[in-house]
């Protein structure tokens, strides 16, 4: 007995061709007619993936983010560069020049000298580092330390003060007035000390301070006198860092049961030391470079570097010693680049912590 054959799907298709009415569809049909749309929006699918690796396209909206070109980045360098270019050469000739001068003249003889100047010596070098000349190095460099010291003990809670308040007016007064008073130095200085603290000074009468052993003209007067615009310029300094400080830190320590004095021991004190130990640098290099203030109020009677540098420049040396200036300047920059050495590293790390 004979099977009739199947009928082929096609005969429906042509059928269709052909004007007659279509046939039903069947199962293998649909799978086979939706299999190439999907391989399509496949292969799609991927060559946008492969097209969004290469280019930057979002694939979803559209819009193109294109990577930032080499060229584009070595460009935009060149341009800043460019733009520093004023500030670059300002500094070679206001710091870099002069430096240079200054090395130069500290080992050379001076034009006054027997054999005419311009011969290499570390005579000069030796002599600023022996007898007046190295009390007044010291003396200078204690008068740095002690002022810096006091200025970071009394600022720092003064610019928690000024931190945690929520006065704005406030705020920018004490800060506006810790601008001002941070650059105010020189002779208006020393007159303003000497018109009220001074021997004859209104407040020296009315508290009777000359029973007490006051004198304004001494080393602790000298101190007093720069404290007035260090405490402003460490205030300045250590109020950022101060506002760096995560009030969930804060909230952390007393959820885990730190008191206030726990909380600054071993948080907030490790944090901020960076910045402690760079403003008190930065206040060191201030009080160390001061010279107006000194030699309009106490002259000589307080032995300086600054002060031994200004009369050597003005010819109060030996014969044949006019470049032992230029030596102790020399030891003065030696002495700031060592507190640049430290003070920056000290600025970078507590940038990381606080930015």
């Amino acid at each position: 007995m004979t099977t009739a054959p199947t009928p082929v799907p096609a005969t429906a298709s042509a059928a269709q061709r052909g004007g007659g009415a279509p046939g039903p569809a069947t199962p293998t049909a649909a799978t086979a007619a939706s299999a190439p749309a999907s391989s399509t929006a496949e292969a799609g699918k991927t060559a946008r993936t492969a097209r969004t690796a290469k280019t930057g396209e979002t694939g979803e909206t559209g819009e193109t983010a294109k990577a930032p070109r080499p060229g584009g980045l070595r460009a935009a360098g060149g341009r800043a560069w460019l733009a520093a270019l004023p500030l670059l050469l300002f500094f070679v000739i206001g710091f870099g020049l002069p430096a240079v001068a200054i090395a130069i003249g500290a080992f050379t003889t001076s034009s006054d000298a027997p054999d005419g100047g311009g011969t290499f010596t570390t005579a000069n070098l030796t002599g600023s580092l022996q007898g007046a000349y190295w009390t007044a190095l010291w003396g200078s460099v204690k008068l740095s330390l002690l002022t810096a010291l006091i200025a970071t003990v009394v600022g720092l809670p003064l610019a928690q003060a000024v931190a945690t308040s929520r006065f704005r007016m406030f705020r920018e007064a004490v800060m506006s007035a810790s601008g001002v008073l941070a650059n105010f130095g020189g002779v208006p200085l020393a007159f303003m000390f000497v018109a009220t603290l001074g021997n004859s000074g209104e407040v020296t009468k009315q508290l009777g301070l000359t029973r007490h052993g006051w004198n304004l003209y001494t080393f602790s007067g000298l101190s007093v006198v720069y404290l007035y615009f260090l405490v402003p310029l460490m205030v300045i300094t250590i109020t950022p860092a101060l506002e760096g400080l995560r009030v969930q830190w804060r909230e952390a320590a007393y959820n885990n049961g730190a008191t206030a004095s726990q909380y600054w021991r071993h948080v907030a004190l490790p944090v901020l030391l960076p910045s402690l130990l760079g403003g008190f640098v930065l206040l060191f290099g201030a009080s160390f470079a001061a010279y107006a203030t000194a030699e309009a109020m106490v002259g000589s009677s307080v032995p300086l570097i600054s002060m031994q540098i200004g009369d050597a420049l003005s010819g109060n040396v030996l014969v044949g010693q006019g470049n032992l200036a230029l030596a102790l300047g020399l030891d003065m920059i030696v002495v700031a680049c060592l507190v640049m050495a430290v003070y920056l590293p000290l600025q970078r790390r507590s940038a990381k912590w606080l930015a």
